[in-house]
């Protein structure tokens, strides 16, 4: 086990530089760190083979053998007191663990895996479910065109709950960077004349989804080999974005399985 060492300054170097990881969405790509918040996310980070740079974990929490031990897996651990925990965090009910880990090196497009493609999409807690749902169905690229939330921000990574670790993260792709990808694209239109279930569809394949208000540019709309849209008997004009995604990535694993 790392040594481990007692901080009690709020003006310590350590604590002022996770404040800034955690209150800038895009400072993990200005320092070259990510800050993760919580027992279950550190523990995902470190069943995935991740050694974190730094442990920070509560005077309450070193008392608990199970948080001591993942403390324990970092190169370095630092105790502090609740109420410095509690400065680290923006949630109502401060976690007793954190993480810093190097940012991941950005890695290159894979143009035969299965994907999935956010378009501009803004909402933090969208951006995160999705990537949950992707790593739940099978899917094992998400590549994020600019305009999309920051990937590893606190936000995503508190609503992806973990699968940041299971998935191929690329982020900052220009649109034309579709072109290529040796998989076929899937969008979604509430005006597609095929219903998600009424057609075969393609395995491996690229589903699209567009910025919440906007939808998926034309642009992008015009690569995709099909068009689908999803039923909605009860009539509402449409679903939330990473709903969408949700019953679209699982229809693909469905007839997949089938």
């Amino acid at each position: 086990m790392a040594d481990a060492r007692h901080l009690s300054s709020r003006d310590n170097p350590l604590l002022v530089r996770v404040r800034k990881l955690g209150a800038d969405p895009g400072a993990y790509r200005k320092l070259g760190e990510v800050w993760l918040e919580g027992d279950h996310l550190c523990s995902a980070f470190a069943q995935r083979g991740g050694r974190a740079v730094q442990a920070i974990v509560s005077t309450t929490g070193w008392e608990q053998p199970a948080l001591r031990a993942l403390a324990g897996q970092a190169a370095a651990v630092a105790i502090v007191p609740p109420e410095l925990m509690a400065g680290l965090s923006a949630l109502e009910s401060p976690p007793e663990i954190g993480f810093v880990v190097t940012t991941p090196t950005a890695p290159a497009l894979a143009p035969d895996q299965p994907s999935v493609v956010l378009d501009r999409l803004q909402d933090a807690g969208n951006v995160g479910a999705i990537l949950r749902s992707a790593s739940a169905f099978g899917f094992t690229q998400v590549l994020a065109l600019k305009g999309t939330a920051a990937l590893w921000s606190p936000k995503v990574l508190r609503a992806g709950m973990g699968a940041h670790f299971a998935l191929r993260l690329v982020e900052g792709l220009e649109a034309a960077a579709m072109a290529t990808l040796r998989v076929p694209l899937l969008g979604t239109s509430s005006h597609a004349a095929q219903a998600l279930h009424e057609v075969d569809l393609p395995w491996p394949c690229g589903w699209v989804l567009g910025h919440e208000g906007q939808g998926v540019s034309a642009a992008l709309q015009r690569q995709c080999a099909m068009a689908l849209r999803i039923p909605q008997p009860g009539g509402e004009e449409s679903l939330n974005v990473a709903a969408a995604a949700a019953v679209c990535l699982y229809e693909s694993a469905r007839q997949r399985a089938r």
